[in-house]
């Protein structure tokens, strides 16, 4: 990411996630409508309250566009790669995890325990 620290929050308001990047708080409205992997929570009045995902996502949009000099559609694309990169990632990670538990299951003298989530 940038050198910009988040303060240890779950949400943040417009105005500060403004500051936080240094752009405007309109720029974050079409960032909005641009992103959808951008989607504020909106309070029972209206106000927005970003997560803190969404802070991370907007640093990404903001190196991308203005760093990297992208334009909203190669930003768009590139997180979208790097979203679909994530995902095999963690496909790859949860079937390495499946296949060492089978593993662990077959240790004789071990008794198993019941699955606690499915799929």
């Amino acid at each position: 990411m940038t050198g910009v620290t988040l303060p240890d929050r779950l949400y943040f308001r417009i105005g500060e996630v403004a500051r936080l990047l240094g752009v405007k708080p309109y720029v974050l409205r079409y960032w909005e409508s641009e992103f959808r992997l951008v989607r504020p929570v909106k309070t029972e009045a209206q106000q927005r309250r970003y997560r803190r995902k969404d802070v991370e996502t907007l640093l990404e949009i903001r190196r991308l566009l203005y760093t990297e000099r992208y334009t909203i559609e190669g930003a768009r694309r590139r997180l979208r790669e790097s979203k679909d990169r994530e995902g095999r990632a963690l496909e790859s990670l949860r079937a390495e995890i499946e296949a060492l538990h089978r593993l662990v299951s077959r240790v004789p003298g071990r008794v198993q325990e019941p699955r606690a989530h499915s799929r």
